[in-house]
Formats: C-alpha cells, structure tokens, sequence
C-alpha cells in the first residue's frame, strides 16, 4: 500500500474560527463580593456580620492560662461590686442565694417592720460585760440578774415572731417553699437595723 501522505499545511494550519468558538464561549463568573480570606475554600463567604462575630469572639478567646486568670479574677470582682450594690438596694437580680425570693424578702421587710429585742442583744451584752468586771458585789448580783431577764426575753420575743411569721407566710404564699424563712429572719433579728444586710426596704411600724 501507498502511505497516505498529510499535507503540510494541514498540521500547521492556523485554528479556524469555528474551533476557537468553544474555548470563547466559556462562561466567566464575576463575583461582585470579595471573599473573606478568612473564608474556606468551597464555602459560602460569610456576611460581614457573622465575620464580625467569629472575629470578636476570638478576640476574646484568652490564649495563656494567666489571661485566663486574670479574666476570672475580673469577672469574680465584677460579681462581687454587683452583689454588694444589690445587698444595699435590694435588687432581686444579684442577691445571694440565701436572699432571693419572695418568701425570704417578706421575712425580712416582716422582721425589719418591728422591734426586736433581739437586736438590742450586743450592746446590752457589752453593757452587762463592763458591769461584771467592776468590783462591787451588788451590781455584779444586779448584772447577773439583768443578763438572766434579757436571754428570757430574747428567747419569748423569738417564739412570738417565729409564730407569727409562720402564720403570716401561711397565708401568703400557700404554694411557695419555706423551708428556712422562719431561722432565716431570726437570725436577722440578732443584728442591729443599721447593720443588716440586705438593707432594710420598710420602716418600723410598716406593715409587709
């Protein structure tokens, strides 16, 4: 057989304009967002917001274990100003455990409502100390006498209260927990009104 010979200009023919067509055609995406260098390969890019927050939340992330001390400390201390501020002003929100609730709040607006003779307990206490030191036997007998009357009355003024104040949460709140509200305002009847924390909200004689 005869080899088939190719002409030259057939192998080194310029492309006709019909061959180039495809690779012209080709579909050109233009993206009119930049994307986020932060941003995987494949995904969506993000909205500037959540860019912002992925950043800020970074950003806040401690990288040593000192700032993440430190951030605690901070944090305690901030808690701390707060539950200070709430034990003066009574605010619900930042209370100790021990404090929240309605049932406690009403146990102490009822204890801070009257007088107590309970209250009276450290100075009159002092006061009896400083009589059994002098020497002379008829007032130390009398500050003996004296301490005898004051821990009577402290103990019937208590029983009265905690009576009362048993009866009285009873009947306000029916459906509500109150285990520890009576021991909870007795021991608040042992300090001095001004001395009481968190700060009386009733003045004496005003009913809760």
């Amino acid at each position: 057989m005869r080899p088939h010979h190719v002409p030259l200009g057939f192998v080194f023919r310029s492309r006709s304009k019909d061959e180039k067509a495809p690779a012209a055609k080709a579909p050109v995406t233009n993206s009119t967002q930049p994307r986020d260098p932060q941003a995987p390969k494949g995904r969506p890019t993000p909205k500037r917001s959540q860019a912002q927050t992925q950043r800020r939340s970074v950003a806040n992330t401690p990288t040593t274990r000192k700032e993440a001390s430190k951030r605690q400390r901070d944090e305690r201390r901030t808690a701390m100003e707060r539950q200070r501020q709430a034990l003066a002003s009574g605010d619900e929100r930042y209370l100790p455990a021990r404090d929240k609730g309605p049932v406690r709040k009403f146990a102490r607006d009822f204890v801070d409502s009257r007088f107590c003779i309970a209250e009276f307990f450290l100075p009159l206490a002092v006061i009896i100390l400083v009589m059994t030191m002098v020497r002379i036997s008829s007032l130390q007998n009398v500050a003996l006498l004296l301490w005898l009357i004051v821990i009577v009355l402290i103990v019937l003024d208590s029983v009265v209260t905690a009576f009362r104040l048993k009866k009285r949460l009873a009947e306000k709140f029916p459906n509500e927990p109150k285990k520890g509200a009576v021991a909870y305002a007795l021991m608040r009847t042992l300090q001095m009104r001004r001395l009481r924390l968190p700060k009386p909200q009733v003045k004496r004689g005003e009913r809760p």
